[in-house]
């Protein structure tokens, strides 16, 4: 008996792909659309991708704000004398060229709220920095670690790493040579704006600057300094020494960045070219400007205040308006100074006053 065969079914034997290849096409399509996982992750990508939902908020990716807008009011943001009462941001900023564990020790023991304090470090491209960064990073997941819940966590750690140069010998005697200085105070100008501009936030209130060598200070540092209300103020930095004469320790200034302008330092930088600075401390230039270190009163007042035309960045408070206001650290000659010194003219410039306490007291590490 003959079987009756549709033409379609000849037609289909004769080129199949032509008729079968978009029956599974659509097999393949109605399958994207209507089954298979309600979402979908590309590879190697952060986000998931979801169908629609009626309020469509699902769409929005995790690691992004709701409305992916941030809104901050600097007009309720402040910088006042009760900063831990008032839950203000501290963003501690230290230019590390070596890791001291008497830095980060001393560091632990501030006792201002850490959910309240920032830290920020900017590592040079050094072999030193790279040793630095080792121990850096090595302490930091320590403390920041989620498992260690012994100690309160810093409210966030950025750690940068510096793209311009820096001196190649950091030893003491060579960063502090007068032969350096203008070179040296440059780049450490330029590396502490990267480290400013790159962490303030909008939540910032205070900017205090600490040296990597600074090994002890008051726990209540923080509070003691921004108890005085002042846009600018330097703590006096000292060094513990073994004195060669009494075989006993001993105290000395350190850091003599902080002083008061001179008739004689006038002079001197109206003779100076454009391009030329002054440094203080050296004896190469004898400005004889009353310096900070010289007028600490171990029987004073540690509150007492003096008002000063130039800083050091051994240990500094800065209001973060300060800085927003366009205070930076110039790294060229302004007005004959450079970084920390043009800090403190720009911010005069810009009207707010410099302060500094003789006899509170700050400790640098002895090489």
């Amino acid at each position: 008996m003959a079987i009756l065969k549709h033409p379609l079914v000849g037609q289909i034997r004769r080129k199949p792909a032509k008729y079968i290849a978009p029956f599974i096409g659509l097999v393949v399509l109605f399958y994207l659309v209507f089954g298979g996982s309600s979402s979908y992750k590309k590879p190697n990508s952060p986000y998931n991708y979801k169908k629609y939902s009626k309020d469509h908020n699902d769409l929005i990716p995790r690691n992004l704000p709701a409305d992916h807008i941030s809104h901050y009011d600097l007009n309720k943001l402040a910088s006042t004398p009760m900063a831990a009462y008032n839950k203000e941001r501290v963003l501690i900023l230290t230019p590390m060229a070596n890791f001291l564990d008497e830095y980060w020790n001393n560091l632990l023991r501030l006792n201002y709220p850490r959910e309240l304090i920032e830290l920020g470090f900017i590592v040079p491209r050094t072999p030193e920095g790279d040793q630095a960064l080792k121990k850096l990073e090595k302490a930091v997941k320590k403390i920041q670690n989620p498992e260690n819940t012994k100690e309160a966590k810093f409210v966030k750690v950025t750690i940068l790493r510096q793209d311009t140069e820096s001196l190649k010998s950091q030893l003491e005697k060579d960063r502090h040579a007068f032969k350096v200085q203008k070179e040296r105070r440059s780049q450490m100008a330029t590396t502490r704006n990267s480290l400013l501009f790159t962490t303030i936030g909008p939540y910032t209130s205070w900017v205090l600057w600490l040296d990597a060598d600074i090994v002890e200070s008051p726990p209540t540092l923080i509070q003691d300094l921004v108890a005085h209300d002042k846009p600018v103020i330097a703590a006096n930095c000292y060094q513990r020494y073994m004195n060669p004469e009494t075989k006993e320790m001993a105290i000395r200034p350190y850091d003599f960045n902080n002083w008061i302008e001179s008739d004689e330092g006038l002079r001197i930088a109206s003779t100076l070219s454009d391009d030329e600075i002054i440094v203080e401390g050296y004896a190469e230039i004898a400005t004889y400007r009353p310096l900070m270190g010289h007028f600490y009163d171990a029987a004073g007042d540690v509150n007492t205040e003096m008002q000063l035309d130039g800083v050091g960045g051994t240990c500094l408070m800065v209001k973060a308006d300060v800085h927003r206001d366009g205070a930076m650290f110039p790294n060229f000659p302004f007005y004959h100074l450079i970084e920390t010194e043009g800090f403190a003219k720009m911010a005069k410039r810009l009207g707010y006053e410099v302060f500094g306490l003789p006899n509170y007291l700050v400790y640098h590490f002895n090489e």
